[in-house]
């Protein structure tokens, strides 16, 4: 029973001792210094010496012995425990999906922490589950977004594979408090702040009310969350329009809408209530005030479980387009130092007030008058974190993972003395979007990638490289490209040129419009609000790209497929057949009904065939437009070599069609050749035979309407050039299209 109480009590102390150097609480005395472990030595030595039996000694003195093994075993213990005071317990790290996941795999590696990706069925071909040190299916069966969203799925993964923590990245559950607190449930790590903090921050309306506490002043707005469009009425009704509604569980731009008048509120309301019900899971909405023409600046912070905090600066995210981040600056331009530093402030005394935790970023809205108001906190790490991180020197995802084990800021080095911002920053946001369509998104498969680089340049993607498919399913963010530079002047500079050093084939992206507002004087200038895009239509007009590189590639490619169509040597063998021209009587041409039109002019042409009794015939193998395999492939220089021979041959012929219509698109798109030059060829090798064209009225040779005056033009070199019969007629049969091409032709036949 003795022993038993030894070992056990022993152990108890062994327990204590381990968990203690684990959470690096305090330093671990060695057991040998303990007095209560060396006071059950003593008690042993007394009973051993005592006691009168030879049997109770021998029993006393294995007592003993196991005693003073413990002893050595608790001290060995206890010094690995101080040993391990520097070394990280977060071994195996789960992440999401993304470019952020690219970042949080690259700083995991650094800290030699071993990353474990979870991904849709949607996602098996992107890059963060073919990087990540092991990567297990999640949401088998669900869509992409419901995937991620799997709580119960995901903490069951984890569990199963050992995993130490979780970092949710940004996006899909990374405001979630409910995720924290499973995650803490479970016996995992969430790398962000504590539940309870993110209950109250991550909510909207519980984070007006703890800035209101601190000090910070607000945007007017209501407390509690509106359950339906009556509520946003009356709101509006009391403060006056604009309001803005705000999804209360998200960011990003999700769910706002700007309502400029009572009767758009049902409306508005309605669509963004789907749209913050779609992205975080959660429709309720908050309603406030509009601030007129602000700029967006937001301070990034970082605290530990000890108290501590500290701001990195700010950023400037005025540049926006309907609510959603485009360019981020850090530090905001043209800012008043004694503006900045009372914004620094507020976010450090709001976070010290909640007792915040790890990295999250507190944004104020700055209106014209110099006054800042607190719009919400993302508990969270933010898209724009680069630009912190370059000006700071900081790598915010290893801080991150470093304070979720239990480091103090002291520790990391981070005093706010310590925080220097050294230069400008300046990321772009290259998304897979057309900006001449209204932004719309664009997928498909990259078919050409290559990146601006070079000094002060930074490139954070995912899955942005030559053959990737960019999914329809999340943002279409392809690449975020950070600038870094001595002034925010040169950064710029180093920004426009990485964005022209881009070329990106196959999806459609933002890049110029991004370098038309990097050229736009007010952004030079720094003099940027969150109305800048709408009040510049002129960032909307774009120079066509060339793309001349691919365009040869794609006409050579489509000649080394479809065989030797141009004279380019393409490797492939030609058909071995060569046509051989009859041979014909070299003796002058016969005349034919050319020389007739020519003699008696179109008129007495027209009496002359109504007088033939014969069969007149009109050749159609110079037409290579007929669904035929000669449609392609029959060239100019083909029909040269037999048109002698027709002429000498058959002088007797009406016409020869040979021109017009399909032909001519044909001749051009498909054998690129000039139409014009054919005619004029075969005109001087067939004078006796009439050309005929098919004219298709208003659309003479094309497939539009064109100007009347085109049309009569055309016609006129038509004829110079050698067409002699016009046939007319119009696809739908329209009378005044044909009406228009026969006074075309006639004009055409007066001279």
């Amino acid at each position: 029973m003795i022993s038993c109480f030894f070992l056990i009590f022993g152990y108890d102390n062994f327990s204590k001792n381990m968990l203690i150097g684990k959470k690096h609480l305090s330093k671990v005395k060695c057991c040998v210094r303990n007095p209560l472990l060396n006071a059950t030595d003593n008690f042993c030595r007394q009973l051993c010496t005592k006691s009168k039996s030879p049997i109770q000694r021998k029993q006393f003195k294995k007592v003993l012995v196991a005693n003073r093994v413990m002893f050595s075993f608790f001290f060995f213990c206890s010094l690995f425990s101080l040993c391990q005071k520097n070394k990280p317990y977060i071994h195996r790290v789960t992440l999401f999906s993304g470019e952020i996941a690219i970042r949080i795999l690259r700083a995991l590696n650094e800290l030699q922490i071993r990353s474990v990706g979870i991904y849709s069925e949607q996602d098996v071909n992107q890059m963060h589950r073919l990087k990540a040190d092991e990567a297990y299916l999640v949401g088998r069966g669900m869509t992409a977004v419901s995937a991620y969203l799997n709580i119960h799925e995901i903490i069951k993964l984890a569990k199963i594979h050992d995993v130490d923590a979780i970092h949710p990245g940004y996006g899909f559950l990374s405001e979630r408090a409910d995720f924290a607190q499973a995650c803490n449930d479970a016996g995992v790590t969430f790398i962000g702040p504590p539940p309870e903090v993110m209950l109250r921050m991550g909510d909207k309306i519980s984070a007006r009310v703890a800035a209101a506490e601190a000090g910070v002043s607000v945007v007017p707005g209501i407390e509690n969350p509106i359950e339906n469009a009556e509520e946003a009425a009356e709101f509006g009704k009391q403060y006056g329009f604009p309001v803005i509604f705000k999804a209360a569980y998200g960011g990003g731009g999700r769910g706002m809408r700007r309502v400029n008048k009572l009767d758009d509120v049902k409306e508005a309301f309605s669509r963004a209530t789907s749209e913050a019900l779609a992205a975080f899971g959660n429709g309720l909405m908050f309603v406030e005030k509009f601030i007129e023409r602000p700029r967006h600046i937001e301070v990034q912070i970082l605290g530990d479980m000890y108290g501590n905090i500290v701001h990195l600066y700010e950023r400037d995210c005025s540049v926006q387009r309907r609510h959603q981040k485009i360019i981020e600056i850090a530090p905001a331009p043209n800012l008043d130092q004694q503006k900045r530093q009372l914004m620094l402030d507020d976010a450090v005394r709001l976070a010290r007030h909640v007792k915040y935790e790890n990295a999250g970023t507190v944004e104020f809205l700055l209106d014209q008058d110099g006054r800042h108001y607190f719009i919400e906190v993302n508990a969270r790490l933010q898209v724009e974190h680069t630009v912190t991180e370059d000006i700071t020197g900081v790598d915010l995802v290893q801080a991150q993972v470093r304070i979720a084990e239990g480091k103090s800021l002291e520790d990391l080095h981070l005093r706010q003395d310590l925080v220097t911002p050294i230069g400008s920053a300046l990321q772009c946001r290259i998304t897979a979007e057309d900006p001449s369509m209204d932004f719309c998104p664009d997928s498909g498969r990259i078919e050409v990638f290559r990146s601006g680089e070079g000094m002060g340049i930074r490139i954070d993607s995912a899955s942005a490289y030559a053959g990737a498919l960019i999914s329809p399913y999340y943002d279409s963010l392809l690449v975020k490209v950070i600038a870094h530079s001595r002034n925010y002047k040169t950064t710029v500079n180093k920004m426009m040129r990485a964005l022209k050093e881009f070329r990106i084939r196959g999806v459609k992206t933002n890049i110029p419009f991004l370098l038309n507002v990097l050229n736009n004087q007010r952004f030079l200038d720094g003099l940027v609000d969150t109305c800048f895009i709408d009040e510049n239509p002129d960032l909307f007009k774009f120079v066509p790209s060339q793309n001349r590189a691919q365009k040869l590639l794609r006409f050579l490619k489509d000649v080394k497929v479809n065989g030797p169509m141009t004279p380019l040597v393409t490797g492939i063998p030609s058909a071995k057949v060569t046509p051989i021209v009859p041979e014909y009587d070299t003796r002058p041409l016969l005349k034919g009904w050319r020389d007739v039109l020519l003699e008696k002019g179109p008129v007495n042409f027209a009496k002359e065939i109504r007088k033939n009794r014969g069969l007149l015939l009109t050749d159609t193998t110079f037409r290579d437009a007929h669904q035929s395999l000669l449609a392609t492939r029959v060239r100019t220089y083909d029909l040269q070599r037999i048109a002698p021979f027709l002429a000498h041959a058959m002088p007797n012929l009406f016409s020869l069609e040979m021109w017009g219509g399909a032909t001519f698109d044909v001749s051009m798109r498909f054998l690129h050749e000039c139409p014009w030059e054919r005619l004029e060829i075969l005109r001087k090798q067939v004078p006796n035979i009439p050309f005929q064209m098919l004219l298709r009225g208003a659309n003479a040779v094309g497939y539009t309407n064109y100007p009347d005056n085109v049309v009569v033009k055309f016609c006129e070199l038509a004829k110079k050039s050698g067409i002699d019969v016009f046939r007319i007629f119009d696809s739908l049969n329209y009378m005044p299209n044909i009406i228009l091409g026969i006074e075309a032709v006639a004009n055409a036949g007066k001279d």
